[in-house]
Formats: structure tokens, C-alpha cells, sequence
């Protein structure tokens, strides 16, 4: 006889440490990385289920990164694919044009090309990992209130068998534009709106080839564009409107809109599976943190589309704060999550400027997307979490991203730094070091060395090159993939002491 067990909806503890308000992709995103770090926390929205449009469907290489880390890389990239060329229907004729052309991975940045995958199908792949974890998101769950003390939060909670009081010990919001979080908090969301009003659908199309993004009338008031959404039959379709216009985004609604703005009668909107109209703003809160409650994602900054910054950025919050709210939970001193805003706001700051830049660009029939938008080159240079060091003149500083390099193991099969740094845990990596000058292990930390008795082999001298080393140099790498310090063996005493303070004690 077989003992037959409910399903497990979720499994954390009778007061969860955290509460995530929202359920997109920074909400996702903390909540896998608080998952695999053995944090108890309750992810809740609003919504009946989950989102089901397109809209951020750009997964910029510094996200593909993150996604390697977080267990997700293969198959975030198996739901989608690259963009495709951009086809300019223009007197009849068109011209096939690609932002992406000539770049390849190399040995320090392997993921080069952005890619598309509808927002719908990324959040689906995240909850399937988090699924994986032992959780799964709460629909229909919305937070109606909270207030905070000195130990934590009490929020309430709305959901479909009544009202719940949950006492936690932080509360995230990571509940979009609107935030019901910040909007509590009273924090200021100041910006401005653009000047764009736009539609946005993911609709099934006759008429269209699936190879390429086509557009008419680009850089007009006019503006229309068909994108097919890779990973399935549907195309993006995209258009100004105007501010006092009504908009019908009926499948004949949009039909007409789209043969008026390209003058082709064959072309049909056959169904409308999500659709949206909206006003392009851009917008900075003015603090990310009150007390025990954090602003994350859209609910701390706005972006207007171009680019393909909003979502990305929102990913690189959560995966900032991760690490941190579990490591104050564990005894790290609370002013270590004082860097989450530190280190994040002025990073949407500089991502809003250039949003804008794009969309102003895009305006006179423009489209500029370097290297900037890939988010391989943001950091925290003046980040507060550094150990001091001599001045550097070359390679990698305190708060820069830690590129990725090939090396052999010691039993001799290839691998790579990202392999070594995927986990929860701190990375201090000695480069041509006697490996007996290692510090002590303790939990949290992973060492290895190249040098006498290395367990690693730099092939190729890719470590060294990439991080500016010498003989005797060690990096201390952040379970967020950012560099703490660079130092050489005398350095690694005040390494330990800055490990110490972050939560990664030495046994006693």
C-alpha cells in the first residue's frame, strides 16, 4: 500500500524570513537565489497567474551571465534565439539591416549576442528552476498592508481562502511601476513621462515572413513594426499612438492600424493574444531601502523600451540584493545591505540616461545599439565593498565585473572560472601562488590556485591577461560575480578580516 502526499505549494518556514511582493522577473530572480541558499521566504502577486506578454523579451549578455549562475542559462537560450535582422519596408522595396553582426564570445565575456525570448517564456523557465528548488509562486495572493518594527515586518495578505497576517523578517518589493511597496513607504518616483504613447500586442500575423523584424515608416509618427517572438508563432507587434487617441486592440482593430501605417492590404491580424498601451516614462525612486522593506526591479526604476534595459536591470537588482538579505539573516551586520543601493541605484541611473538617449535616437530614424547595452562594462568602482590595495594600473579593480577564463583541472579536464564561481559561495582565486599560503577553508569560501600544487592550470595564460595578474596576486570574487580585491599574499590577512565582516566567518 502506497501512501499517497499532497503536492507541496511551497516550502518555507511558519514565518518566513523574506517576502517578495511581486512575481516577475526580479522577483523571480531573488527568490531562486534565495532558494538555493536555503532561505525561507514567501513569493506572493497579486495576479490570478502569471504574465503572459512578451514584453521584455531582450536578454542582454551580463543577464545570460546571471542566468549561468542561477541554473538557467541552457534553457532560457533553448526557449528563444537571437534577434533577427531588421527589414526596412520603405517604396516598395526593403533593405535587411543586423545591430549584431561580427560579435563573438571570447575567453573573458562568453555571451556576446543579446537574446530574444518573450518575457512570458524567460519568468516560465524561472519558475520551472524555482520549482525545482521546492517553491513555487503564490497567484492571487496580494499585499494589502504592512508595518515594521526593529525585528522585522508584519504584512497582510490577501488571498483566496481570506486575509493572512505573516510576520518576516525583511519585505521585498518587487511589485512593478506601481508599487503598492514604494507607494507605502512614501518614496518619492520622480521622472518624467517621454512624450511616446505606443501599443504593444503579441498577435498571430498573415502576411510576414518570420525571418526578419519588419518595420515601416521607422523614426515617423507612423512607426510600425513586426517582430517575430522567437520560441513561437507569434510577432510583436509594435506602434505609436497618439496621447488622446482611443485604441482598439481587437485583432480588426490592429489589422486596420497596420494596413493604414503600411499601406498593404494583405497583411491580417488573424488574434491577439496579449496587448497593452501605455505611456513611456522614465523614473528613479529616491531610495531603495526604508528600514526592513527594499524596492527592486520596475518598483525602483522605469524605463521607456529601447534598448532592452527595464527587465535586465531588474534581474541584476535581485541578484545584487540576494546575497545580501541572506547573509544579514545569517548574521552579517545589517548595514551591508546600505550597498544594495549604493551600488544599484547609481547603475539605473546611468541605464535610464541611456534608454533615453536610444529612444530619442530611435526618434530621427536612428538605431544605435553598441556595446553599452549589453551591461558587460557596469559596475560599483566606488563600491564600499573592497578591500584596500595598491592603486592598479591594469586589469581588473575592486567592483568591475569578473570576466570568465578557460582552465584545466588538475585531473586534467577543461573548465572554466564561471564554473568555479556557479553557487552561493565567495571565490578567492591565487594566480602563480605556492598553494600552502592559501587562508584556512571556512564555509562560504571556495580557494583555488594555479602555481605549485594548484588544483587549477591558467591554460592558455587567460586568467592572467583578463585580470591583470602577476606572480603571487590573489581575487576575491562576490557570489554576484563582482571583484572584492585584488591583492598579493600579504594582502590575504585583510582579506579575511573583509570576509569576517561580510558573514563568511572562519570556524572558531
Amino acid at each position: 500500500m502506497h501512501t499517497i502526499y499532497p503536492p507541496v505549494e511551497h516550502r518555507t518556514t511558519a514565518e518566513p524570513d523574506v517576502v517578495i511582493c511581486g512575481s516577475g522577473a526580479a522577483g523571480l530572480t531573488l527568490a531562486v537565489d534565495l532558494a538555493r541558499r536555503g532561505v525561507g521566504f514567501l513569493l506572493v502577486d497579486r495576479a490570478p497567474h502569471p504574465f503572459t506578454g512578451s514584453r521584455g523579451k531582450g536578454i542582454q549578455p551580463r543577464s545570460q551571465e546571471v542566468f549561468e549562475d542561477l541554473g538557467l542559462i541552457d534553457r532560457i537560450v533553448a526557449s528563444g534565439g537571437e534577434y533577427p535582422a531588421q527589414r526596412h519596408h520603405a517604396d516598395g522595396g526593403w533593405v535587411d539591416r543586423s545591430d549584431f553582426g561580427g560579435l563573438e564570445p571570447t575567453a573573458a565575456e562568453p555571451y556576446q549576442l543579446p537574446l530574444m525570448v518573450p518575457q512570458f517564456l524567460t519568468e516560465r523557465r524561472m519558475r520551472d528552476r524555482l520549482a525545482e528548488l521546492g517553491h513555487v509562486p503564490l497567484h492571487g495572493h496580494e499585499l494589502v498592508g504592512f508595518e515594521q518594527d526593529a525585528d522585522g515586518v508584519t504584512a497582510r495578505i490577501t488571498t483566496p481562502d481570506g486575509e493572512r497576517t505573516v510576520r518576516t523578517r525583511y519585505l521585498v518589493g518587487a511589485d512593478g511601476g506601481s508599487s503598492f511597496v514604494r507607494k507605502a513607504l512614501g518614496i518619492g518616483f520622480p521622472g518624467k513621462t517621454l512624450g511616446v504613447r505606443a501599443l504593444v500586442a503579441d498577435v498571430l500575423v498573415d502576411g510576414v515572413s518570420a525571418d526578419a523584424w519588419h518595420t515601416w515608416g521607422h523614426g515617423t509618427p507612423d512607426h510600425v513594426s513586426l517582430c517575430p517572438l522567437r520560441g513561437t508563432d507569434l510577432f510583436q507587434y509594435q506602434s505609436p499612438i497618439p496621447f488622446d487617441a482611443e485604441v482598439d486592440l481587437s485583432a480588426e482593430g490592429l489589422t486596420a492600424l497596420l494596413r493604414a501605417r503600411t499601406g498593404r492590404d494583405d497583411l491580417v491580424v488573424r488574434a491577439v493574444d496579449w496587448a497593452s498601451a501605455f505611456a513611456m516614462n522614465a523614473r528613479l525612486a529616491d531610495s531603495y531601502r526604508v528600514g526592513r522593506v527594499v524596492l527592486a526591479g520596475d518598483a525602483a526604476h522605469c524605463h521607456p523600451p529601447t534598448g532592452g534595459q527595464g527587465l535586465n536591470t531588474g534581474v541584476q537588482d535581485a541578484y545584487n540584493l540576494g546575497w545580501k538579505l541572506a547573509a544579514v539573516l545569517d548574521g552579517a551586520p545589517d548595514p551591508l545591505l546600505d550597498t544594495y543601493e549604493e551600488e544599484r541605484r547609481p547603475v539605473a541611473e546611468a541605464v535610464l540616461g541611456l534608454s533615453v538617449r536610444l529612444l530619442d535616437a530611435a526618434r530621427d530614424g536612428e538605431v544605435r545599439r553598441g556595446r553599452e547595452v549589453a551591461q558587460l562594462d557596469l559596475g560599483y568602482p566606488t563600491t564600499s565593498l573592497a578591500v584596500p590595495g595598491p592603486e592598479r594600473d591594469r586589469g581588473v579593480r575592486p567592483g568591475d565585473r569578473a570576466p570568465d577564463a578557460p582552465l584545466t583541472g588538475a585531473g586534467g579536464l577543461a573548465t572554466r572560472l564561471f564554473t568555479l564561481f556557479r553557487g552561493p559561495h565567495w571565490t578567492l582565486v591565487g594566480h602563480d601562488v605556492d598553494a600552502a599560503s592559501a587562508p584556512a577553508p571556512r564555509a562560504g569560501l571556495h580557494v583555488h590556485t594555479t602555481g605549485h600544487r594548484g588544483d587549477v592550470v591558467d591554460t592558455g595564460g587567460h586568467l592572467r591577461t583578463a585580470y591583470g595578474l602577476v606572480a603571487g596576486q590573489w581575487v576575491l570574487v562576490r557570489p554576484d560575480g563582482y571583484v572584492a580585491a585584488v591583492v598579493d599574499t600579504a594582502g590575504l590577512g585583510a582579506v579575511e578580516t573583509f570576509l569576517d565582516g561580510v558573514g563568511v566567518r572562519a570556524p572558531r
